[in-house]
């Protein structure tokens, strides 16, 4: 199927204002591609409250956003951005997570983990476990009661994976649902959604490699569960997984395979590839309708797990 005209129209949009590919840029100008991105989004939903905090990390600290959109909250959901470990911030996903916290209902935490090649790897896997244990110790304060669910997208989509292996390994915290928003599962770049010319879109081949070589500069260390939690040996016992995949997206087939992988644990799983869509829709909120479908598929999914656990 081909690209829906919206999409194509925006990738047109995009070429024409010119501008070096992204694996030709510096850290510091890819990080630039985000704050524009920003100002297509728009303002999100009015919260009850908006908290900027400091969450303790090894060698210093973290910020987390806290949206808490209703007196009662129903849940915790733990947001972790993309951006290949290398660009992104929670300024750039603040409407996405007011979206998902008026949604749901839910209280939503926005996560800044430190970022490469300043910070390589594991240290955002380690900030985002920090930040995941400030939620669990903090319940009380954000939502008592109800589920608490990890989600990301992309890059976020491998932290959140890689949180729900560690809180299984670890006794906890007990996590209700991880939603893998086309996450990074492996460190293979010659797969068949790779090497198809009709994903190198607004992510490609060339970018996913200029992103794990800062991040993870040592390719033997990219075999590690905390860096492609797919190489796992054991998935069974992990939370319920919400998985969605973009049909033109280099990272398509490491998301199914993943899928995949936890459904044979024995894993419930809920998987959607979107047709049409590419790498990144689900996170251009106001600007491409694949968003609105993508983000309606997850919050239905909450809304279901929050109705059984009322």
């Amino acid at each position: 199927m081909a690209l829906d005209e919206a999409t194509s129209a925006f990738l047109a949009q995009m070429a024409e204002s010119g501008g070096k590919a992204l694996h030709e840029m510096t850290p510091e100008e890819a990080r630039g591609l985000g704050a524009m991105l920003r100002g297509l989004y728009g303002a999100g939903p009015q919260m009850k409250q908006v908290r900027d905090l400091q969450v303790p990390v090894d060698g210093g600290e973290i910020a987390v956003r806290v949206l808490t959109p209703v007196e009662d909250p129903r849940g915790v959901l733990v947001y972790y951005h993309g951006g290949g470990w290398v660009i992104g911030a929670i300024d750039e996903f603040d409407t996405l997570g007011r979206i998902l916290a008026e949604r749901t209902g839910f209280t939503t935490v926005l996560v800044d983990y430190r970022l490469a090649p300043e910070h390589r790897y594991p240290v955002a896997v380690d900030d985002s476990w920090a930040a995941l244990q400030w939620v669990a110790a903090n319940r009380a304060a954000l939502a008592p009661n109800g589920p608490l669910v990890i989600a990301g997208d992309s890059a976020g989509g491998n932290l959140s994976a890689i949180m729900a292996q560690r809180a299984k390994a670890a006794g906890g915290p007990a996590i209700d649902l991880q939603v893998l928003v086309y996450p990074v599962t492996d460190a293979d770049f010659d797969n068949e959604t790779y090497v198809d010319p009709e994903n190198q879109l607004m992510l490609t081949r060339d970018a996913m490699i200029w992103f794990w070589d800062h991040y993870v500069p040592d390719p033997a260390a990219r075999a590690e569960p905390d860096a492609s939690p797919i190489t796992a040996e054991d998935l069974s016992g992990l939370p319920p997984a919400v998985v969605l995949t973009a049909e033109h997206d280099v990272l398509r087939e490491e998301g199914e395979a993943y899928a995949r992988r936890l459904a044979w644990a024995g894993v419930p799983v809920q998987h959607r590839r979107f047709e049409g869509q590419m790498h990144g829709f689900f996170t251009m909120v106001n600007v491409l309708p694949g968003s609105a479908a993508g983000i309606d598929y997850v919050v239905a999914a909450i809304d279901e797990l929050a109705a059984a656990q009322a």
